[in-house]
């Protein structure tokens, strides 16, 4: 064990250090071929207007956001968050550049205050590149969209916890009304040269939906972001067709890691009969077209997050360490997660106790941070995980804390960025260990901020980030208490040298496949489906100048996606 107070600065490998050496041009999406008429469809927005409650109305703020004064309300001061990580600050800038539009449902207080007469607003605030256009749902249908059938039945089914589906009456209409919502926004913005490209699972009709009401030749395309399962637990769907033919409405469909676009092709092979499957080439004929679904690894802005742990002052650990009452010479393990049943962390501190169990030489040598970030609360399934959680963290500390040390160390306040870059860069061990994940972005995070190369990832085997990481990170079956204790005791106890390899290694990885290459392979793949849907100039032509001696298009003919409503 190396004492994490005096760490000698290491070379990145070539590689990395090539990336960051990379002359910045104020943000990387100048690199990337963006359609030239986008619109991102995402349940999430991108700037959150909220009342500024810690003014008295004369002006500033809390230094949080950008502040607005108001014309209506000048007593009251307006704040805006914006983007602070993730494919959010990602798709930020590109939208700048490409004047693009933003659909999204707006959750923020003083949301409807700065939009215009078409519930729009200019973003970034000052700026202006780029349309934000806001959604406003109800209290109700955000409890039955949102709250219910988003995350009630498609979250669990898609991390093949069935057991945990709960579906509400009424939650699954209230699901398809809202995505139909957002296909009335899009037909609002679309032209037949626009890119739609919708984000997530909250989402799933709404590409059926978008196809009724918009120019043949709009191209759409949509990211799953979580996992998809298999067609055994699928199975369990309510309303499983009609939720496969909304997501062939899409002329792109895209998975993080291979196995979840294989899960998707199995699916519609079996509950979709009309649909022709072609595992290999990774095609569905459907309806008159083809939809083609494939595996894109998302990656993180792993500049950034070198740069800010480079820009943490050692000061700032030796304050966080002596706040969580942590001796010096202990090592430390990280977790980061939001408090979500998927993530693994009663398995988690069920390994930690295995550990001083079987490893007894890391009392008070050892000690775990566990930052929990509280979700989705209204959830009773979040918020018995979250009562299971502490109590056995009480439980583990009671039964091995000593007058000095405390073998966990739990959190579920807010942590500023320099606090968590110091914990990612100051960690002997981070565990990732989720139970079932689409990506896992904790772990590329860490690795990112990791820039002595000096720390070890622990990571389950069930993340989507073990296809790429898994060969030099210390892989674990999460239910395997015994094996996942023995791994971290193994991390604790591997050579600087060793250490130094693997993680060297993985930030190769995480810096070659960073959230930059992850869009332009995105958009990459959107500009050609686009070129290939959009009629030739001389086709246009021929089209236009016809047009008055065709008879008009019947009306399309939506009674089959209308029926499975009802299946």
């Amino acid at each position: 064990m190396r004492n994490p107070e005096e760490r000698p600065a290491t070379d990145d490998s070539d590689a990395v250090r090539r990336r960051l050496e990379r002359p910045t041009k104020g943000s990387s999406d100048d690199e990337l071929d963006v359609p030239p008429s986008l619109l991102v469809v995402s349940n999430r927005q991108p700037y959150r207007h909220e009342y500024d409650t810690s003014s008295d109305g004369v002006g500033g703020g809390d230094g949080s956001g950008t502040a607005l004064a108001t014309t209506a309300q000048r007593e009251r001061t307006i704040t805006v968050d914006e983007p602070t990580g993730g494919l959010t600050a990602g798709l930020d800038p590109v939208l700048q550049r490409a004047n693009g539009t933003w659909i999204a449902w707006g959750d923020g207080e003083a949301d409807r205050e700065v939009t215009d007469e078409n519930d729009c607003v200019a973003v970034p605030p000052g700026e202006g590149s780029y349309t934000l256009r806001r959604l406003w749902l109800s209290e109700e249908a955000v409890d039955a969209y949102y709250y219910g059938f988003s995350n009630r039945v498609l979250w669990p089914l898609c991390h093949e916890l069935t057991d945990l589906i709960e579906h509400r009456e009424g939650d699954r209409d209230w699901y398809r009304t809202v995505n139909r919502r957002f296909a009335t926004a899009v037909a609002e913005h679309a032209t037949d040269e626009t890119v739609v490209w919708l984000q997530d699972y909250h989402l799933g009709y709404a590409p059926a939906l978008i196809r009724e009401s918009v120019p043949d030749s709009t191209t759409i395309a949509q990211f799953w972001h979580i996992p998809w399962p298999e067609p055994g637990a699928f199975e369990h769907c309510p309303g499983k067709r009609e939720l496969l033919r909304g997501l062939l409405g899409n002329d792109l469909l895209s998975f993080h890691v291979d196995r979840y676009a294989t899960s998707f092709l199995e699916c519609v092979e079996r509950f979709v009969p009309a649909a022709t499957v072609d595992s290999e080439t990774r095609r569905v004929e459907y309806d008159g077209r083809t939809i083609r679904v494939d595996a894109t690894p998302m990656g993180v802005d792993a500049r950034k997050h070198d740069h800010n742990a480079r820009a943490v002052d050692i000061s700032r650990w030796r304050s966080l360490r002596e706040s969580y009452g942590i001796p010096e010479d202990c090592a430390i393990g990280v977790g980061v997660d939001r408090l979500d049943y998927t993530k693994g962390i009663p398995e988690r501190l069920a390994a930690v106790e295995r550990l001083f169990e079987h490893h007894p030489e890391w009392r008070e040598r050892f000690a775990f941070i566990q930052k929990a970030t509280p979700s989705r609360t209204d959830v009773p399934a979040y918020a018995r995980l979250g009562d299971r959680v502490r109590s056995e963290v009480d439980r583990i500390n009671d039964r091995f804390a000593t007058d000095d040390w405390r073998p966990i160390v739990y959190t579920d306040e807010f942590l500023p960025r320099d606090d968590l870059c110091t914990l990612y860069r100051r960690a002997d061990v981070t565990v990732v260990s989720p139970l079932f994940d689409g990506m896992n972005l904790v772990a590329q995070e860490f690795v990112a901020s990791n820039v002595e190369a000096d720390g070890s990832l622990v990571l389950s085997e069930h993340a989507g980030a073990h296809e790429q990481l898994g060969e030099f990170a210390l892989t674990i079956d999460p239910r395997d208490t015994d094996q996942f204790a023995d791994t971290i005791a193994s991390a604790l106890s591997m050579s600087d040298r060793e250490r130094r390899r693997r993680m060297t290694a993985l930030r190769d990885r995480v810096f070659a496949n960073d959230l930059d290459s992850w869009m332009a392979s995105q958009f990459d793949q959107l500009n050609r489906l686009a070129a290939n849907r959009r009629p030739s100039k001389s086709r246009r032509n021929a089209l236009d100048s016809s047009r008055d001696e065709l008879a008009p298009d019947p009306p399309r003919d939506t009674t089959a996606l209308d029926s499975l409503r009802h299946e």
